[in-house]
């Protein structure tokens, strides 16, 4: 066993020495966080202006654009910063921070679509009731309750953190992952080994376990009905399943590069999977949402050009 020091920083080693490539890779990841910030912002701002929009879908929408920005916010600032580090240094509390953000940001992903699911499920199989079970104050609290889990959740994983001593400082990615800092740790019980497995259990399983009995459901009912209406139900809830399926594979490149030996890979692209999820998700969902539904498509066209 190593010695326990005061640690006070980790040092993000995955940066590494990248020399005058700083200035291209930070041009480009600036260019991306802007890209992202202004496509969310945008339709957030569509969304609040057109009040034709002020329906649960796009309500819930509305929350995940907000979430997207905020994903993004808890990494590409941080990452932009270590561009022009010569330590790539991180102090104790912005990391554990960044953890947080980071973590409770893809709790709340899986949990609004999850939402989004229950509410597709609702207007699909028993839309006369959907105007009182979904009402404004309802997704109000579908929302809070969202954020509340997630947080919660996340709260509940950095306890087994929060308490470690650390006798190393080196964490091999380009931000503050829990695995990696508990393997730093002088010492580690097996609930703090299995603390981000719990993390992932409750962030992904039990949403998912709602999106899918949501769409099972859907498409019982949608066998049954005319043409027109599956393929209504198909367009609306097309978006959801891809954006589902790319938090899959994200979260599982991320699990991969933490958990399992992957010095084959080479680095480039070993950074670049293990931030997919925050690289192609805060594009794919305002993209999909904002191009593929029409109302969503006509309203964004009235409020870019319409001069009136």
């Amino acid at each position: 066993m190593e010695n326990s020091t005061d640690i006070v920083s980790f040092v993000l080693a995955a940066y590494g020495n990248i020399g005058e490539l700083k200035y291209l890779y930070f041009s480009i990841m600036l260019l991306w966080y802007f890209s992202i910030c202004l496509t969310n912002t945008i339709l957030i701002i569509v969304i609040y202006v057109d009040k034709r929009l002020h329906e649960p879908m796009y309500i819930l929408l509305c929350n995940l654009f907000v979430n997207e920005i905020g994903g993004s916010t808890s990494l590409y600032p941080l990452m932009l910063s270590q561009m022009f580090s010569d330590t790539h240094e991180v102090t104790l509390p912005w990391c554990f921070l960044q953890m947080c953000c980071i973590y409770t940001s893809a709790s709340v992903e899986f949990c609004s679509l999850a939402a989004m699911a229950y509410d597709r499920y609702v207007a699909i199989c028993d839309p006369l009731h959907y105007s009182v079970i979904m009402s404004t104050g309802r997704v109000g609290m579908i929302i809070l309750l969202v954020w509340m889990y997630s947080f919660l959740n996340f709260i509940f994983s950095f306890s087994f953190v929060v308490r470690l001593k650390f006798c190393g400082n080196v964490i091999d990615k380009v931000f503050c992952d829990q695995h990696l800092i508990i393997k730093l740790a002088c010492s580690v019980s097996v609930l703090n080994e299995i603390s981000d497995l719990l993390f992932a259990f409750v962030t992904m399983v039990i949403p998912v376990s709602l999106i899918s009995v949501s769409y099972m459901k859907i498409l019982a009912v949608c066998l049954n009905t005319s043409k027109e209406n599956r393929q209504k139900a198909v367009s609306t809830c097309t978006p959801q399943i891809v954006s589902v399926s790319n938090l899959f594979v994200g979260c599982l490149f991320h699990c991969v590069d933490s958990r399992f030996d992957v010095a084959h890979v080479p680095d480039k692209v070993r950074i670049i999977l293990s931030v997919y999820l925050l690289i192609c998700q805060p594009v794919v969902t305002p993209f999909m949402y904002g191009f593929n539904l029409p109302k969503i498509r006509q309203s964004w066209k009235r409020f870019m050009f319409d001069k009136k």
